[in-house]
Order: structure tokens, then sequence, then C-alpha cells
């Protein structure tokens, strides 16, 4: 993919053709968004508790492995053989949404945890794409 090193505002005021001084970056979209590809995975949002941080329904979450968890973190986990998107409040144990409609989850010694890896990223689609969410649901 060739990437045009482009500011397109969002009004309506108009900008340079991207044509006028074409040139080409020869960077993927892998090597702007993934840091560990062999331990990146993408995963597909759900629901509404992560829209304070900009996640929304049907954003592409990018989540990586290797990358270790801190404070406040957005990450995937499995928490009692559910996946979750939360904030990780390492110092408390606790899963948090990024909305004042759910309460916060202890994470106690009885629940079964198991972190996926920290979203580094989202990606939102602004017009669906039917390959896509059969591939990923």
């Amino acid at each position: 993919m060739k990437v045009i090193p482009i500011k397109a505002q969002a009004g309506i005021t108009g900008f340079e053709s991207p044509a006028a001084e074409y040139k080409e970056l020869g960077l993927s979209l892998d090597q702007l968004l993934v840091n560990h590809p062999n331990a990146t995975f993408i995963g597909l949002a759900s629901g509404d508790s992560m829209q304070g941080v900009g996640i929304f329904d049907g954003d592409l979450l990018l989540v990586d492995r290797a990358v270790s968890p801190q404070q406040n973190d957005v990450i995937v986990a499995n928490f009692n053989n559910e996946f979750v998107c939360k904030l990780l409040d390492l110092q408390n144990r606790v899963l948090r949404s990024a909305s004042t409609l759910y309460a916060p989850v202890k994470i106690s010694e009885c629940d079964q945890f198991q972190l996926e890896g920290v979203v580094t990223g989202s990606i939102r689609m602004h017009r669906t794409n039917p390959g896509l969410t059969r591939c990923m649901r």
C-alpha cells in the first residue's frame, strides 16, 4: 500500500491535491501500527463500555501480547471464560470500564483471569465490511 503524507482537515475548507507533491513512503499498515508482529492479534470490540477511551462497538483492536501491562492500560483478558476489554487497575486488582454505567469488577483469587494482551490501538470502520464481520465473529 502506498501512503500519501497529507493532513486532511475535517472542515470543508479543502486541501491541496494529494497528487501535487506525491511521494511514496513505502510503508505498510503493519509497519505503521504493529510493533511486535508475531505477538499481535486483531480483536473486534463489542459493546459500549469502553467509549470513554474511544473504543466503540465494531472497532478493530490491535492487541499486543509482548507488551507488559501498566497501570490503567486498556487490555483484553479472559475473565471467567469471557473475553473482556477493560482498563486494568493493577494496584487494586480491578477491571474498570470507561463508562460510569458499569461498575468496576474486582479480580479475586477465585476468578479465572488470563491477560491476553495490551490494546495498543484501535481502528474504526466507517463502512461495514461483510467479509470482516464474518471472519471476526
